[in-house]
């Protein structure tokens, strides 16, 4: 019997929630909350097995309860999330702090949720077997050395420029201002006027890369995988000399959010990928959801709509069987998540004489996905989420 605690701050969703779990054999409705704090409260004097939370509730709202939930009592969450902008930022960072999984509100509200009943019950039923932990990455790690540092490039705003002290000296004309700065400022003599900000680095050649850089790193993951990739992505160093691709299954418009905030948070760039553009070394690129995503030629990303494969669209087969040929120059990893998608594909990896990292299932959130590969002896490291990083950076100079 599976206890589930209802945070909701809709008298009519606790309702509506409470009842469809209540007709379910294998649920239990614990309780109900209407706020963050009283979801916090009730966690503790009811332990149940799962909590459902909504992410905007009033006193506290879902994130701040979440993330004191999984420090006190680390349990399965799914989050009740809007497919606006800010809902899809505010789940993201949810899938960070911990929460198993989430639930998407159509038009921001479940007005109706006769359509997703099934998804719902699915989700939540997975979740309550998943492990859940207080080791969560707040603050970006260390990354790995991959040779001599390159800084990751930022956007800055335009310098104003040396100023000199005030003088007695009667103002000089506007037109000699620069001559004036170039004279008596040591930072500007070689240029009269401030440098133009940097923009993002454009991808050095591969050829320049050195050891490793005719490589390409594919990675598969699903629930629990946000998480996962906090862990991995952060530790990458930003001169990895080779294109990183990413398959995570999840919907539209989530994609792109889990890209800008592994960007923000990590040394090397992440970015949701583009139909079309080429892989460049020292770039991560995510797949839009509801697109798979295929390589050509190792080194042009393709998009389509195609039908889903394994109820999947991105599907880590799909994005793995596309680059299988490359044979040596490929490392494929594969991460939390339920079902055996990407198992096939690693197969071909392997036959092609491709490098192969599985997530350990002590560090899974679901450990399905990397149980599929390692039980058909396809995996030639079996390493803890904390370590892959470390295990690509030195797959990649073989």
């Amino acid at each position: 019997m599976i206890r589930v605690l209802i945070a909701d701050d809709s008298a009519f969703m606790r309702k509506v929630l409470s009842d469809m779990f209540a007709s379910q054999p294998d649920f239990e409705v614990a309780g109900t909350a209407r706020n963050g704090q009283e979801t916090v409260d009730k966690v503790r004097q009811l332990s149940p097995d799962l909590v459902t939370l909504d992410v905007n509730m009033p006193v506290m709202d879902g994130l701040e309860a979440l993330d004191i939930i999984m420090k006190e009592h680390p349990m399965p969450v799914v989050m009740l999330s809007s497919l606006t902008q800010k809902g899809t930022e505010q789940t993201v960072k949810a899938l960070a702090l911990g929460a198993v999984d989430f639930i998407s509100k159509a038009g921001g509200s479940i007005s109706s949720i006769d359509g997703i009943t099934s998804e719902i019950l699915e989700k939540c039923r997975a979740a309550a077997k998943a492990h859940a932990r207080k080791t969560i990455v707040a603050s970006p790690p260390k990354p790995v050395s991959a040779g001599p540092p390159m800084m990751k490039r930022i956007q800055l705003p335009l310098r104003q420029g040396y100023k000199p002290p005030e003088s007695t000296k009667p103002q000089e004309p506007a037109a000699s201002v620069n001559t004036y700065a170039k004279r008596n400022n040591p930072l500007l003599k070689r240029n009269a006027n401030p440098p133009a900000p940097p923009s993002k680095p454009s991808a050095v050649p591969m050829t320049d890369m050195g050891r490793g850089a005719e490589k390409l790193v594919v990675i598969g993951t699903s629930t629990g995988g946000p998480q996962a990739l906090q862990n991995v992505i952060t530790r990458l160093p930003g001169n990895l000399p080779c294109g990183v691709v990413i398959v995570q299954h999840m919907p539209a418009g989530f994609t792109k959010a889990l890209a800008d905030r592994l960007n923000t948070i990590s040394e090397i760039a992440v970015k949701e990928a583009e139909d079309g553009e080429s892989i460049r070394p020292g770039q991560v690129y995510i797949a839009p959801g509801n697109y798979h995503l295929r390589i050509r030629n190792g080194t042009q990303i393709v998009l389509g709509q195609d039908p889903p494969v394994g109820n999947h669209r991105p599907a880590v087969n799909v994005m793995f069987s596309s680059v299988a040929s490359l044979g040596r120059k490929l490392v494929a990893v594969i991460m939390t998540g339920m079902g055996c998608d990407g198992c096939d594909g690693m197969r071909e990896i392997k036959e092609a004489g491709g490098y192969s990292i599985a997530q350990d299932e002590p560090t899974c959130v679901v450990y399905g996905m990397p149980k599929a590969v390692v039980d058909a002896g396809l995996a030639d490291e079996i390493k803890p989420v904390q370590n892959i990083a470390q295990a690509i950076v030195e797959a990649v100079k073989r």
